[in-house]
């Protein structure tokens, strides 16, 4: 524990575990790029592969898209956007906001059944996307192909009144978007966050990494992941051009770098799990690159000295509209090994420690993250889950009324800095994104085949974040069961980081003292089986080649699998596109050979994998 500093330090309530953001600026967000297009027209606004539209074409292309949703729908209204990183998703976005409606993004593949529940629950007034994927509330509406280049086939559906529920739901005044976060009932929650906040966060980030025009910033964020907005609009309300990443980029470490090169970016973000296998690697000479900012999961390294960028460790739910505190590294060295802090507030933002009461903590102490101030967002559209989350602020911090529960442990140093120490509660990070184990059991629990389920978290091999197992109980006269057809049915109810890496069959559950399933057991069994597959799976290793028994090492260790075999698929045995980007890091380094992920994850097995390197390799002499 550090000592406390002779010296008061700038907003921190002496002696305790409070501290403020220096006072925040913010400005309508519509508005700035507006301006935008009327004082810089020709300046480059959009950049998606060869379409490049400037600042009065995107103006224009968002005036068409919002004549077309206008006549439907109104202020206030939710419009879903099911779209990938594109033009047509940022014209959408400018739309719906010129609209006064309010934004909220599902992304391109949110799951069949996790659509419909969406649709159902908060009755969005209209969906934008693939008319294939909508649900039946959908279908049955009117339908608008959208004014945007690059929309082949995507339409703009209209809720048929008579087909809902009840009215469409009604987002709070002053709503600017809403995501979805994962919820414990088995559905996610839907969070609103205001015009204010979002405004206050993009000062915030203009002031911090000089974003303004001449820069390129790059869109590379999940969509259903609420970071991709402040990517969109830092650089549409700053008159910098916003640069479309290409799918190949978004898990390929080499691929990024490179494309940071060519496409010229010189501000981004990255998630977490993308972002530690960049900073693994030497950094590349000449890049554009000023400012990276990291965040949606704990940052396990600092840069290395030959990092040229600034990188900033970023920390905050979705609640709190993207961003609470920060943590910056100039390039160069001097910085302290092992996990960086999540550091200090940014402007308008409060944070406290508090123990299990609310009541804040003298620095120094653990206890849980809660945080005020103007970054806060409006509450869920469920009253009850707002009451719950959103709660009164302790009589010692002025400057907020309410403060949200994190639910994350942090302790704050005598020099105001935060460092996170994890979560009080069973939700997990999975590839940056919040997982709520419940939520994943509920999905897999409405199968017939499944009598109970129960998700737990481990830490993933090799260093790659949480890794989610499920253990289920079949239900009576369901018959045989498999785990993977388990696992298919589930897919279309989860975003892919919530489904389960492993599954187990199990005949019951064991119960601690309290009669609840005991977790714990369930893991030192799972270990306990997958040594015993480790020491019965090895049948055809003697005659494996070098090159095999190389790749099957890597892949047991970044699966933690230790049962794998060479006949075995790498998407099949509960590969992610995160484990194929490590795995990826991991052969060029032994082998010297660079893969694509795509001609890596076509292979039917891994001994094809390694057929693949063996062709690939340098010849020698």
């Amino acid at each position: 524990m550090t000592t406390t500093p002779a010296r008061p330090v700038p907003g921190l309530l002496p002696g305790l575990s409070v501290a403020h953001g220096r006072p925040h600026r913010d400005g309508a967000v519509l508005d700035l790029f507006t301006s935008w297009a009327r004082r810089a027209p020709h300046a480059p606004a959009l950049v998606d592969g060869e379409l490049a539209l400037n600042y009065a074409e995107l103006d224009r292309v968002a005036d068409q898209v919002a004549g077309q949703l206008a006549e439907h729908v109104r202020p206030g209204d939710l419009v879903g956007l099911c779209l990938d990183h594109s033009a047509a998703l940022v014209a959408a976005t400018l739309a719906v906001a010129r609209i006064g409606a309010v934004h909220l993004p599902l992304g391109p593949r949110p799951g069949e059944r996790r659509l419909r529940a969406v649709a159902e629950q908060l009755r969005p007034a209209c969906l934008i996307g693939d008319p294939a994927l909508l649900p039946p509330v959908h279908w049955d509406g009117r339908h608008r192909r959208l004014a945007a280049p690059g929309a082949h086939g995507i339409v703009a559906a209209f809720a048929d009144p008579a087909a809902t529920r009840g009215a469409a739901v009604k987002a709070p005044k002053g709503a600017q978007y809403t995501v979805l976060t994962s919820g414990s009932t088995g559905l996610p929650k839907a969070v609103a966050v205001g015009q204010t906040a979002l405004g206050a966060l993009l000062t915030w980030y203009r002031e911090l990494t000089g974003l303004g025009p001449g820069d390129r910033h790059s869109l590379l964020i999940g969509v259903a992941f609420d970071p991709h907005l402040m990517e969109l609009w830092a650089a549409l309300s700053s008159g910098a051009a916003l640069v479309v990443a290409p799918d190949a980029v978004r898990w390929d470490p080499v691929a990024l770098t490179d494309w940071w090169r060519t496409a010229g970016i010189t501000v981004g973000v990255l998630p977490t799990p993308l972002a530690e296998p960049v900073l693994d690697r030497p950094w590349p000479g000449g890049l554009p690159l000023r400012h990276l900012t990291i965040g949606g999961d704990r940052l396990r390294r600092t840069p290395a000295p030959d990092v040229t960028a600034t990188v900033h460790n970023a920390y905050g739910p979705a609640e709190a509209t993207v961003v609470t505190t920060v943590h910056s590294m100039a390039p160069g060295a001097g910085h302290a090994t092992g996990a960086p802090p999540i550091g200090r507030p940014i402007p308008g933002a409060i944070v406290l420690v508090t123990d299990e009461n609310g009541r804040p903590l003298p620095r120094g102490e653990a206890g849980e993250l809660r945080i005020g101030g103007q970054g806060l967002a409006i509450g869920y559209l469920d009253a009850g889950l707002t009451a719950e989350r959103f709660v009164s602020a302790p009589d010692e911090v002025d400057g907020t009324d309410r403060v949200y529960r994190t639910g994350d442990r942090v302790l704050m140093r005598a020099d105001g800095v935060l460092e996170f120490l994890g979560r009080l509660d069973d939700q997990v990070k999975v590839s940056g994104v919040r997982i709520e184990p419940a939520e994943v059991e509920a999905a897999l629990e409405r199968d017939p085949r499944v009598r109970r389920a129960a998700v737990v978290a481990r830490p993933a091999p090799a260093g790659g974040g949480a890794q989610l197992l499920a253990f289920v109980q079949p239900a009576a006269g369901s018959g045989p069961v498999d785990g993977a057809p388990l696992l298919d049915a589930v897919r279309p109810w989860l975003p892919e980081q919530a489904v389960p890496s492993v599954l187990r069959l199990v005949d019951a559950f064991p119960l601690d003292a309290n009669g609840k399933i005991d977790r714990a057991a369930l893991l030192k069994a799972e270990e306990a089986a997958a040594q015993q597959d480790g020491q019965g799976g090895q049948g055809g290793e003697d005659e494996a080649t070098p090159t095999e028994r190389t790749v099957l090492r890597l892949c047991r260790e970044l699966l933690g699998r230790t049962g794998l075999t060479l006949a075995d698929n790498l998407l099949d045995a509960g590969g992610t596109s995160i484990t194929a980007a490590r795995l990826l890091a991991a052969l060029e380094e032994e082998c010297g050979v660079r893969l694509r992920a795509p001609l890596l994850l076509r292979q039917p097995d891994l001994r094809a994998v390694a057929r693949l390197i063996d062709e690939r390799r340098p010849a020698v002499g």
